[in-house]
């Protein structure tokens, strides 16, 4: 099924990276899971595990440091909170983040990562535009995952976490970094689109009253990303490029709902 957006009318393109171009939120959940599931069977053995709902709920789509300390709070765990330069063995919210990054970029290291198919065929189509595309993403590593996908040369701009550090920029759900990009690009909210598959880059989208704000269903859930402010909400970006415009000329089949491609 295809969903008609008129790209033509809007000046700057912002994608999330994670879960929205590249499937490397399925690396970045499991090495969340591994590491708070680690700390929690040190911290206090035999409490719940952390899960993919504690995932959705407390971690996807903020700034590592804001993951950790919002969930440890939902477990009513309340360490330092240290500095980004701490080591990942020691207990405090930095440490537990640098954790957790490390785990993630041996991932990434070994395993490598591909882009959705449907992003890239979307990704083409907008070249053939007047468009400006940029990548608004919580995590540090965004420029590097995608050198790794081979996609780094389609965008103008990468903010990424450490370009918010830099900038003084807080993180999602706040609207600044979305806002900063479309800056960098020429472009007001107005004139802009935001796609996230994130509740809090959803939140983002919608606080900075951006002209479309596309939501992509890869667990969230289709109910939960509209309430979250979603004007749309597809489960795979093909679905946004027009018929005659993808290389097979047909429209995809959507996949289940919440399920990773």
């Amino acid at each position: 099924m295809t969903r008609p957006v008129a790209w033509e009318t809007f000046t700057a393109i912002l994608f999330d990276l994670d879960g929205v171009i590249t499937p490397t939120a399925v690396v970045h959940m499991r090495a969340w899971e591994e590491m708070f599931n680690a700390y929690l069977q040190e911290k206090t053995p035999g409490a719940p595990a952390y899960t993919d709902q504690d995932y959705f709920a407390y971690v996807d789509g903020k700034p590592r440091y804001d993951g950790v300390r919002d969930f440890l709070a939902s477990r009513d765990i309340r360490l330092p909170e240290g500095t980004p330069e701490d080591a990942p063995e020691l207990e405090t919210v930095c440490g537990l983040g640098n954790r957790k990054n490390n785990a993630f970029n041996l991932v990434l290291e070994r395993d490598g990562v591909e882009a959705y198919p449907g992003s890239v065929q979307l990704l083409d189509h907008l070249a053939t535009l007047d468009v400006r595309l940029g990548v608004v993403s919580s995590s540090v590593n965004a420029p590097t995952v995608l050198k790794a996908a081979g996609l780094l040369d389609r965008f103008e701009t990468v903010v990424s976490g450490a370009v918010a550090d830099e900038q003084g920029l807080p993180g999602k759900p706040a609207p600044d970094t979305f806002v900063y990009a479309g800056k960098v690009l020429g472009a007001t909210p107005g004139e802009a689109v935001v796609l996230e598959d994130a509740v809090s880059g959803v939140r983002a989208g919608r606080a900075g009253e951006f002209a479309l704000v596309v939501g992509v269903d890869r667990g969230a859930g289709h109910d939960t990303l509209t309430a979250a402010g979603a004007d749309l909400v597809v489960s795979d970006l093909a679905e946004l490029v027009p018929d005659g415009h993808r290389p097979d000329g047909h429209s995809p089949e959507p996949p289940a709902r919440g399920a990773q491609q």
